[in-house]
């Protein structure tokens, strides 16, 4: 384990997110993977079926981050345009893998699958790059510098994670503080704020339960510095304790006037 820290962006492919047809879950599945590596997940962009920009992102992404892992697009129709992107990004051919070729020939044996040209493209792969295995469908993801290339497909894609795992290198992990308020936001924005300016390596979040009676408001601190963690944590708990007391005070004044 790294003592620096380690981050890593997702890039999620394709129109049929953008547009509301399929619904993601590997966003979540690759942050709490990320979470239990101690890898930061500090970005996640949705881009469509289109080369340039998949890979004007994966070139944008990969000079910023540790890892990038990308998620869909690398099926055997037209659309699937992952590889392409990546091969492009990275100015490289994308011939057909012979050991990718081998997995998928092997699977298709076992199950009577004939072999086309539109099967055989997800056996294309980017010069250089080294397969992730797919222990679910056979088809294989790839790794090129540190781009991980994967399966849209959630239950494959949790697989290539699994499978990938041993190869990278975590961090720091991240650990969180929960301090309930009971009060709305608009009474802690200020004197929060100025704890957060203090603490700029805590990552404080403010989160309102709306609907609920009595109000309550979570507050949530997060560090890879768990010192640093611990004493903001004290003060934001300080500022809770204050102003809940003065919420008395006044609610103790209200009833004997």
């Amino acid at each position: 384990m790294s003592d620096n820290i380690v981050t890593a962006a997702l890039l999620v492919i394709g129109d049929e997110i953008l547009s509301g047809r399929t619904k993601d879950v590997n966003i979540n599945t690759t942050a709490v993977f990320c979470t239990d590596l101690g890898i930061e997940l500090a970005e996640v962009r949705v881009v469509p079926d289109v080369i340039e920009t998949i890979a004007e992102a994966i070139n944008a992404l990969r000079a910023r981050y540790t890892y990038v892992f990308t998620t869909g697009g690398i099926g055997p129709t037209h659309d699937d345009i992952t590889a392409d992107a990546v091969a492009h990004a990275f100015g490289v051919d994308l011939p057909i893998n012979a050991e990718a070729r081998a997995m998928l020939e092997a699977r298709w044996k076992e199950t009577g699958t004939e072999v086309t040209a539109a099967r055989l493209r997800m056996a294309r792969i980017p010069e250089g790059a080294d397969l992730i295995v797919n222990a679910v469908s056979a088809a294989p993801g790839f790794r090129i510098g540190n781009v991980h290339v994967m399966a849209g497909v959630p239950v494959i894609m949790k697989a290539m994670l699994e499978a990938i795992a041993p190869t990278l290198e975590g961090g720091r992990k991240v650990e969180s503080r929960s301090v309930p308020a009971g009060v709305g936001e608009g009474a802690l924005g200020d004197p929060l704020g100025k704890i957060q300016e203090r603490y700029p390596e805590v990552k404080i979040g403010s989160y309102p339960q709306m609907g609920q009676t009595p109000v309550m408001t979570y507050l949530v601190l997060r560090s890879h510095d768990i010192e640093r963690l611990d004493m903001a944590t004290a003060e934001v708990q300080a500022l809770v304790d204050r102003i809940h007391a003065e919420k008395n005070i006044i609610l103790s004044e209200e009833k004997s006037a």
